[in-house]
């Protein structure tokens, strides 16, 4: 049952990681850019950005490019006080235009300093004050508690704004932010992913754990836990491990694609294996 489960998944990978995936999921933000920053800046905004449904993800986030000039790193380091004024009417759901300036003010304090956001994760690049946290189980732990404290250690940050970064901490499953990490650490041929990231390894990856997911998973029985939290998408890592220990998370295209493009789950409706 297990080599079954295996080679059903595998082959569900092999479908949906090729380019054809990119044109309909919000990894094609990024890859509207060839600029290692652009993409990282637009990778973790359409991350963020990354609820609802997916062409008014799409959307928007092009939006915010244009009221960016087209070039974002370049936008961010370079902009001027009333540039900014355009950017006051930017909004996606509860995301709006205070957030949407922390952003840009965080972003370019970062770069100022660093040459990649990797090193906003990697706590040995970015030191702020320890809060007494042990050390964590799965090296994502350490590195998404510790991007968050870093994220918000400007001056005066929006408490609002704090919604939506999420961590470990917050017992959140932190969809965003590890299918962010996804794209820029996953490393392959087929070009979904970029694989520019080079300090976190993709073995490390934690899965994206959103509502289709959780739904296919629970189905396949990846999941025993009830409620979907922070340990729910470690368990589901874990038992994915044991399929590819090196790449788990390539597995997301699986889970993904077999609840969106082939609407498992939708009307209540599984299949049986």
């Amino acid at each position: 049952m297990q080599n079954n489960l295996k080679s059903f998944l595998d082959a569900k990978v092999a479908q949906y990681n090729q380019p054809g995936f990119i044109a309909n999921d919000p990894v094609c933000i990024p890859h509207m850019f060839s600029k290692k920053q652009d993409i990282e800046i637009m990778g973790f905004w359409a991350a963020t950005l990354a609820w609802g449904q997916r062409p008014t993800i799409i959307k928007k986030c092009k939006e915010l490019i244009a009221l960016m000039d087209g070039v974002p790193h370049d936008f961010i380091m370079n902009h001027e006080e009333i540039d900014l004024k355009k950017l006051l009417y930017f909004k996606h759901r509860t995301f709006n235009d205070i957030d949407t300036l922390y952003f840009i003010a965080f972003f370019r304090y970062h770069y100022e300093n660093f040459e990649s956001l990797e090193a906003a994760f990697i706590p040995t690049k970015t030191v702020i004050l320890s809060d007494g946290e042990g050390p964590a189980d799965e090296p994502i732990e350490t590195y998404l508690n510790h991007f968050r404290k870093y994220f918000f250690s400007l001056p005066d940050f929006p408490h609002r704004t704090k919604k939506h970064v999420s961590s470990p901490s917050q017992k959140s499953t932190c969809k965003r932010l590890n299918m962010f990490l996804r794209w820029m650490v996953r490393k392959d041929d087929n070009g979904v992913d970029f694989g520019i990231w080079n300090q976190i390894k993709p073995s490390d990856l934690i899965m994206p754990c959103d509502l289709h997911v959780d739904r296919v998973a629970r189905h396949l029985k990846l999941i025993t836990r009830k409620q979907t939290d922070w340990k729910t998408a470690i368990e589901l890592t874990q038992r994915l491990r044991d399929f590819d220990p090196s790449d788990p998370v390539k597995y997301d295209f699986a889970l993904f694609g077999l609840g969106i493009e082939e609407r498992w789950g939708s009307d209540a409706i599984l299949p049986i294996l």
